[in-house]
């Protein structure tokens, strides 16, 4: 792996009260400045497509197809929407003025919060740190960037390259690890971003609220796939292989297991090897397009979770290469590890239901998840598993697209995180909407002030 240049921890208070100066001296309040930084950071990953692909393939064994349309173009397409939006979206809006105020207009006006932090995780290192940036910016903010340590080749290229891009007394980067990260929690934010793991994001939290700095939360864990009977098992199951080994697995919202109905359960797993092999041929590890596991560490933790049971498809491991084959496990104890902790990573347990009800009940009995998943031919199963879960969003009858929808705000609920982003929710984020009342002088009414009578009392009666 590459290694960071870690950022001196004795640099941060002064990195981050420069970002600070800056926002206070109006510098980020110009569209013309927020649109110019966009413009700056697609810029950056058009020109320098193929470094930050090397990369993802260095830290992830990221296919280059897989690493364009997730990390590459998917920033691209926030950002691109962004600036076709920036000016509506940072327009104030009017409001109706109810009686009593009148004569008077009343608007929201959107303004920047100050200094947002954003912190990442490693799976998808490029978008998962630059989409939330992107959004900061569009709203008017100065930020600090944190990428993980662990995809440190992405981190090292994305120090490099900010700063060259992008306004530093603005925007900034700091590498590191968990010190780097802890230095960077004592300082004060206007609002902290933070993706990954439910127990950082409790650290995350604890040392926001020492500030009253408001957080979003994007985590993580067991995103179901609920398979009834009434499902088309081959589209099914391929949707399933694609959400679920996309990027070995390292993904928060990849489908975490399987609920299929016992009826089905031998077909579905039929079509499931059938698309395995479709993608990735009889030998994964010999597949361009799969990739591997982010560290040693990780790869341990994934091979000790599949013990106790079945294996159904795959199961190889090569520790050399961190590789672990996309694998399908059955006879899983529910109460076993793999189904306590989130896996990110290509073990997919399947468990048998006798109804789609059933499946809800054994959603129900666990922590909302971040994405749930329903495959039905039958309407009436899908709006019952809609109306009867709740979780931070759902595709139907596919995986994870509904994270692809600028239009949908993406966040979790519950344990699975809190605030959401996307399209003009990622701008809104970071914005406070700021009421403000005008009222006009040529008029001045005398109802609202002292001395009241029986006149004015029925007059408020009637008005309020």
């Amino acid at each position: 792996m590459t290694a960071t240049t870690d950022t001196p921890t004795d640099l941060l208070t002064s990195t981050v009260e420069t970002l600070r100066a800056t926002y206070r001296s109006g510098v980020t309040r110009p569209l013309a400045w927020r649109r110019r930084q966009l413009e700056q950071m697609a810029r950056m990953l058009e020109e320098n497509e193929a470094a930050f692909l090397e990369a993802l393939k260095v830290d992830l064994g990221k296919p280059a197809v897989e690493g364009f349309i997730t990390d590459i173009a998917f920033v691209l397409s926030e950002i691109e929407s962004m600036l076709k939006h920036l000016t509506k979206w940072n327009r104030p809006k009017r409001v109706p003025s109810p009686l009593v105020t009148l004569p008077a207009r009343s608007k929201l006006v959107p303004e920047p919060l100050g200094v947002v932090l954003v912190i990442a995780p490693w799976n998808y290192p490029v978008q998962l740190l630059l989409a939330p940036a992107a959004g900061a910016i569009a709203a008017g903010n100065t930020v600090v960037m944190k990428p993980s340590e662990i995809s440190a080749a992405t981190s090292a290229l994305l120090g490099r390259l900010v700063p060259t891009y992008l306004d530093p007394t603005a925007i900034a980067l700091v590498e590191g690890g968990v010190a780097e990260t802890t230095e960077l929690l004592a300082e004060r934010f206007d609002h902290i971003f933070y993706t990954g793991n439910g127990t950082v994001g409790r650290v995350v939290m604890a040392a926001a609220a020492k500030h009253l700095t408001p957080v979003t939360l994007e985590l993580g864990g067991k995103s179901p796939v609920i398979v009834d009977r009434s499902a088309n098992l081959k589209v099914t199951a391929r949707r399933v292989a694609w959400g679920k080994w996309l990027n070995a697995g390292q993904t928060c919202i990849a489908p975490d297991y399987v609920l299929v109905h016992e009826q089905v359960r031998d077909r579905f797993l039929e079509e499931l090897t059938s698309a395995m092999t479709a993608f990735y041929g009889n030998d994964p590890h010999a597949s361009a397009d799969y990739g591997r596991i982010v560290s040693d560490r990780h790869f341990d933790r994934l091979v000790a979770l599949q013990q106790g049971a079945t294996v159904a498809v795959g199961g190889r491991t090569e520790a050399p290469e961190r590789y672990i084959a996309p694998t399908v496990l059955v006879d899983v104890d529910p109460a076993s590890p793999i189904m306590q902790e989130e896996i990110f990573g290509p073990l997919l347990p399947i468990l048998t239901v006798t109804s789609a009800r059933a499946a809800v009940d054994f959603v129900n009995g666990r922590d909302h998840p971040l994405a749930l998943y329903v495959f039905a031919g039958d309407k009436a199963v899908v709006d019952d598993v809609l109306a009867r879960t709740t979780s931070g969003g759902v595709t139907v009858n596919g995986t994870m697209l509904h994270f692809t929808n600028p239009h949908l705000p993406f966040g979790g609920v519950g344990e699975s995180g809190m605030g959401g982003y996307h399209g003009e929710s990622g701008v809104r984020l970071f914005q406070h909407l700021k009421p403000v009342l005008t009222r006009g002088t040529a008029m001045d009414p005398s109802l609202p002030y002292p001395p009241y009578n029986d006149r004015k009392a029925k007059i408020f009666r009637k008005i309020l």
